[in-house]
């Protein structure tokens, strides 16, 4: 029911705006597969920041009344953004949420992104819409991925690695802000 097992393959490239995203995607052969839609992410984490400390993540997404737990292993060494992932649907998510308080875990980042996705053979690419820029996020085979790339006219050294919170840091510490959490204004 919804469970899946995948080791996750991914970049992310910078774009100046979602126009400029999406016709580079339609020109390389991108065909739409879900609309735009506001993905809530919030990260889970116990005390003691075991999930942190062993380059784990657990997260909640919810996005048009539905929910998913997601739980990423650590990063492996590769030229790609490269762990294993284990995610399912959820019935409840605010419920899942109180329920892992119960058990000892709490948010400790939320980030919120407006996401559309197209499909290009092996490759699922979004487009992200972030309060710290846009990103399109390629997922899928690594010659996938690296021909997808190029198709959008980016090489290697284009490829952005890093999570959301690490980009929302360095956007923050850039900019001399304060706050916590990667959420649009209300």
């Amino acid at each position: 029911m919804g469970t899946t097992t995948t080791l996750e393959r991914e970049i992310k490239l910078r774009f100046d705006s979602v126009e400029q995203a999406r016709a580079a995607i339609e020109a390389a052969g991108g065909t739409p597969l879900l609309g735009r839609r506001l993905q809530e992410d919030a990260l889970l984490d116990d005390e003691d920041e075991s999930l942190r400390r062993r380059g784990c993540l657990l997260r909640i997404r919810s996005e048009n009344g539905k929910s998913r737990i997601t739980f990423k292993g650590p990063i492996q060494p590769s030229a790609m953004k490269l762990r294993d992932e284990f995610e399912t649907v959820v019935g409840d998510g605010a419920l899942l949420l109180r329920i892992f308080e119960e058990l000892g875990f709490h948010v400790w980042f939320r980030y919120e992104k407006y996401r559309e996705e197209y499909s290009r053979e092996d490759v699922i690419v979004a487009i992200d819409e972030t309060p710290v820029g846009v990103f399109v996020e390629i997922e899928g085979s690594e010659q996938g991925i690296i021909t997808m790339a190029a198709g959008l006219g980016r090489g290697p050294d284009e490829y952005v690695l890093d999570s959301y919170r690490g980009l929302f840091l360095k956007h923050r510490d850039e900019l001399g802000l304060t706050g916590s959490d990667m959420t649009f204004p209300e």
